[in-house]
């Protein structure tokens, strides 16, 4: 299986190009990539907690559903280490619908003679974006007031894995 390409060629936020054809069946993506995050609420989504803990954006950019996902995984198994998993629910708050492309350019011998260049270049569907504004929060945990610290401590393990300026604010209703 091919590698995946560095998130810096998909970081930026641009307008989403769409094909426009005079034949209708070629203007628009045919197939959509499979979402990789598997569960958007966790822990326990009866009670009500006290305070929330906010993963923050503080850039513009695309975020990738596997960086998405890699976060998710690495705060549930943070936290059910050390909360269990009655005392929070973590909530991921983005949600990708921006269907990222790619044109694979072929290398190796005699590649120019089968290899159509920036030729139909529109490219295949190879993964899914969240499109992030500055501002937006990106993932909440849900817990009672001696859990905040631990809360703070999983969302900064998240910001490793989102490739973004993040900050984290806790707020009490």
């Amino acid at each position: 299986m091919a590698r995946l390409r560095a998130a810096s060629a998909y970081r930026r936020l641009k307008r989403s190009y769409t094909r426009k054809s005079k034949v209708r069946a070629k203007s628009y993506i045919k197939s959509t990539p499979q979402n990789k995050i598997v569960r958007y609420v966790m822990g326990n989504k009866r009670n009500s907690f006290p305070c929330r803990v906010d993963l923050i954006s503080l850039e513009d950019m695309n975020l990738r559903h596997n960086a998405i996902e890699a976060g998710r995984r690495v705060a549930s198994n943070y936290l059910e280490k050390t909360l269990n998993r009655e005392n929070f629910k973590l909530e991921i708050r983005t949600h990708p619908h921006h269907i990222l492309r790619e044109n694979p350019l072929a290398t190796g011998a005699g590649a120019d003679r089968f290899q159509e260049g920036m030729t139909r270049a529109f490219g295949k569907p190879i993964g899914l974006a969240a499109r992030v504004k500055k501002g937006k929060i990106l993932v909440s945990v849900y817990v009672n007031e001696k859990g905040t610290e631990e809360a703070k401590r999983a969302l900064k393990k998240v910001s490793h894995k989102y490739p973004m300026r993040t900050t984290i604010r806790v707020s009490k209703p």
